[in-house]
């Protein structure tokens, strides 16, 4: 099987309000395949939605592509003139974005806002395009459809306007789906809720996804293989169930060292502290020189400080940037 989605040699930087720049992403590598979750897991800064918004082109005008290429579906969208690459946004690859309450337009209804992505890609008179913009949002919310489509963003919670959203990203029938954050503002219940959503509809249309969180336990069950980034590199890549029980690089153990524990004993009332990562992860405390994580690192080693380690084959299509396994 061919993947439809190949990424090589990644590069991206922005601008700062002066000349200099520092780099969001520094030679990722990753594919996917036709039908697969790719979970995306790192912390605020790590360059999960840089990845998101360079794979459609839609860096701010201080962001550039320096080197690299993103093959879809056999053709390299860097060197796409713009007018395909307009047609090919919301067709064939959709973006689902972290807040609908941002991405939402305030003053239109629900259905008016599924409707004008069909009419942007689709040629179909309004009739049609009418019936097929019921038909989305009947798929999303099948007992209530009607009183969602004439609902407007304020009218909705916040699991509903997600959803809202997701009909957009379905509606021309994309092979590609890219989830940057969808459940972040919402409550644990809604985020399983969503979740299940977006299982259905990989099971049913065939969807290739890539899901973007800062939560590990979000990807348990969801996603098929997981990659982890800090500091615009790929720190380990390999099958969800290899890297959620046994995380090898030290930064990818970290994070979920940090992430809250359910007790066994549910009538223990007694306080704790979460474990921290130390330090900071903003591009400005980065070293120039060495791994990205080791000043954070509690294992870090001289030959940590002195070069960047290699990617390691760990077997099994897990992989890991890390001096500890020879890299």
């Amino acid at each position: 099987m061919v993947p439809i989605l190949e990424v090589q040699d990644l590069h991206v930087s922005y601008r700062s309000s002066g000349e200099a720049s520092y780099a969001a992403l520094a030679g990722v590598n990753f594919h996917l395949m036709p039908n697969e979750i790719l979970g995306v897991l790192g912390e605020s800064g790590s360059g999960k939605s840089t990845l998101a918004t360079s794979l459609l082109k839609l860096l701010p005008s201080n962001g550039n592509i320096s080197r690299g290429s993103i093959l879809f579906e056999g053709k390299d969208l860097l060197c796409a003139p713009a007018g395909e690459l307009e047609q090919i946004r919301g067709k064939r690859i959709s973006l689902v974005y972290q807040e609908p309450s941002v991405a939402l337009h305030p003053a239109l209804r629900a259905s008016e806002q599924v409707f004008q992505v069909l009419a942007a890609h689709e040629s179909a008179g309004k009739s049609a395009l009418r019936q097929k913009t019921r038909q989305v949002l009947a798929s999303l919310f099948p007992k209530e459809a009607d009183r969602i489509s004439n609902s407007y963003p304020h009218q909705l919670s916040g699991g509903q306007r997600q959803r809202v959203l997701i009909a957009q990203a379905i509606a021309c029938g994309p092979s590609l789906l890219i989830a940057d954050e969808p459940t972040a503002s919402l409550d644990s219940t809604t985020q399983k809720e969503i979740l299940g959503v977006m299982r259905t509809l990989r099971d049913e249309l065939g969807l290739a996804m890539i899901f973007i969180t800062h939560n590990p336990a979000l990807l348990a069950g969801f996603a098929d293989r997981v990659l982890v980034l800090y500091g615009g590199r790929v720190a380990e890549l390999g099958l969800a169930r290899t890297v959620l029980s046994s995380p090898k690089h030290p930064y990818t153990r970290a994070l979920f060292q940090s992430m809250p524990q359910i007790l066994e004993n549910t009538r223990d009332t007694r306080k704790t502290k979460l474990p921290v990562i130390a330090g900071d992860s903003s591009a400005a405390q980065l070293p120039l020189e060495g791994c990205v994580f080791e000043p954070r690192c509690p294992d870090r080693m001289e030959d940590c400080r002195e070069r960047e380690p290699a990617v390691v084959n760990l077997g099994e299509s897990h992989t890991v940037s890390c001096f500890k396994y020879g890299g």
